[in-house]
């Protein structure tokens, strides 16, 4: 896997939720956005971008659209 989605929390850490998904490459911990996210943060699958029910960082979104190659057979 090249990218990884990314929790950050609020102020209430894990507990109260995330309160933003952020895209992370390959063995970083820093987000695309260059926000530090902690090492315990939940994950998701870089595909999961977008249909989260929680907001995804939208630099980070733009920053993956860059790299990441479209593969047709993702978005059936």
């Amino acid at each position: 896997m090249l990218h990884q989605m990314r929790a950050e929390y609020g102020s209430g850490g894990p507990s109260a939720g995330v309160k933003t998904w952020h895209m992370v490459r390959a063995g970083e911990q820093t987000a695309m956005c260059g926000r530090e996210i902690d090492p315990g943060a939940a994950a998701k699958e870089p595909t999961d971008w977008g249909s989260t029910a929680e907001l995804c960082c939208h630099t980070c979104g733009a920053v993956f659209l860059r790299e990441a190659p479209y593969l047709p057979a993702e978005h059936e």
